[in-house]
């Protein structure tokens, strides 16, 4: 138990030392705290623990007490009523191997509360970045629609000396109604994610979230330590469950030994007075020995057989579950470099962007100013930084997938 807890603790510890943002690491640790379906396992646990007391026990004491109607008659003198006490003791080793089996059942409790954890961290850690990019994505909005203003009154000035023509003003009033709209929906999308995000925090729906305000993909990515997949709390599971029932065959055996009965009974004899006889109204003490015997009982062959099935059928689960988080894991990699390759893509794509914005600007000072061009350049540019957003939302959510399934 101390060995699966140490390897669970240590993997818990990992995961929240990757480099977020110091506000995530406070947000996962206040859901950590806060969240109930934490709190739950936490309480299941808790009860598979105190079950590990209650198997550390005898069966009941049984007490007798009897009253002879017709007192018989003995030659020491009549019996009046008699006591008895029993005690039925397992076979050597039985209670050891029913603690084992609660003990290994606490152990598959406890991964369960780590599981958990590193859901509720993953989740909490996906949902920050969720809102990371719902942010980028309207100050984007919010700094194209104040370059469309400066653009709009240069297109104001040009109408006043005949350089340009007032439809194009219309035109770039349309595409900032046009942004400010999308910008609304971003920020509807945001306090939505912003509700969902608290509900995760345990903590009130309306709550003001800081997050980061600027994020770049880092030039070098860690390399993914596949290695490391085996101590997953999720196979660590399944090697708790495999030993449960290692253990619950243990006490299946030990079943199927005898129990021992240890017992005194007591008489309580009065004295005759018919004649004067040697231990005459002498009490009765008989000592008591018992045993029970499984002779005809079929049932421990027939759970040993179930839990061989069982343990086979972990084995199977293991193994799937191995095959499952291998392929995620392949997944989560590809697609992170794939958000790597958009990054700088979008990089250079806004580079030439500028550029071309600038020679537009430089050709207003000679002649008129080309809005149709502008505006496209304008839409192009705004479209590089939403992808770039998204390719740096796509990064981190990646790594966060890599992180859960590699305790890294």
């Amino acid at each position: 138990m101390i060995h699966i807890k140490y390897i669970i603790t240590i993997g818990l510890l990992v995961i929240t030392s990757v480099s977020y943002a110091q506000s995530l690491n406070d947000y996962i640790e206040v859901a950590l705290k806060n969240n109930p379906e934490i709190q739950s396992f936490e309480l299941k646990h808790q009860i598979a623990e105190e079950k590990t007391n209650e198997s550390v026990t005898l069966a009941n004491t049984e007490f007798g007490a009897g009253y002879f109607v017709s007192e018989p008659e003995t030659r020491t003198g009549p019996q009046r009523f008699k006591l008895s006490v029993k005690q039925m003791l397992p076979w050597f080793g039985t209670i050891t191997a029913r603690e084992n089996y609660s003990s290994s059942l606490a152990d598959a409790s406890y991964t369960e509360i780590t599981i958990a954890k590193r859901k509720l961290m993953l989740t909490v850690t996906e949902s920050y970045y969720k809102l990371y990019a719902l942010q980028a994505k309207q100050e984007v909005l919010k700094e194209q629609i104040d370059l469309l203003k400066h653009y709009e009154q240069i297109a104001l000035a040009g109408v006043e000396v005949g350089k340009t023509s007032a439809v194009k003003v219309l035109q770039l009033q349309i595409r900032e109604n046009e942004l400010d709209e999308k910008r609304r929906i971003f920020e509807q999308e945001y306090l939505g994610e912003l509700v969902a995000f608290n509900l995760l925090l345990d903590q009130d729906k309306e709550n003001n979230v800081v997050v980061i305000s600027a994020l770049e993909i880092p030039t070098q990515t860690e390399e993914i330590e596949i290695d490391n997949l085996q101590l997953h709390p999720e196979l660590l599971k399944y090697d708790a469950l495999y030993n449960s029932v290692t253990q619950a065959e243990l006490l299946n055996q030990k079943s199927n030994g005898p129990n021992l009965g240890i017992g005194l009974d007591y008489i309580n004899v009065s004295e005759r007075t018919d004649m004067d006889v040697l231990d005459n109204g002498k009490d009765i003490f008989m000592p008591m020995v018992s045993i029970s015997v499984p002779i005809f009982n079929k049932s421990i062959r027939s759970k040993t057989l179930q839990n061989k099935l069982q343990q086979e059928e972990i084995e199977m689960q293991k193994a799937l579950k191995i095959n499952q988080l291998t392929t995620y894991l392949e997944i989560a990699s590809k697609n992170r470099t794939n958000a790597r390759i958009s990054y700088e893509t979008q990089q250079k794509n806004m580079e030439q962007a500028v550029n071309a914005e600038e020679i537009l600007i430089k050709n207003y000072e000679t002649e008129t100013i080309n809005f149709n061009d502008l505006l496209d350049i304008l839409e192009l540019q705004l479209n590089i930084q939403l992808n770039e957003i998204e390719a740096i939302k796509n990064y981190y959510l990646q790594s966060a997938l890599i992180n859960y399934i590699t305790n890294n």
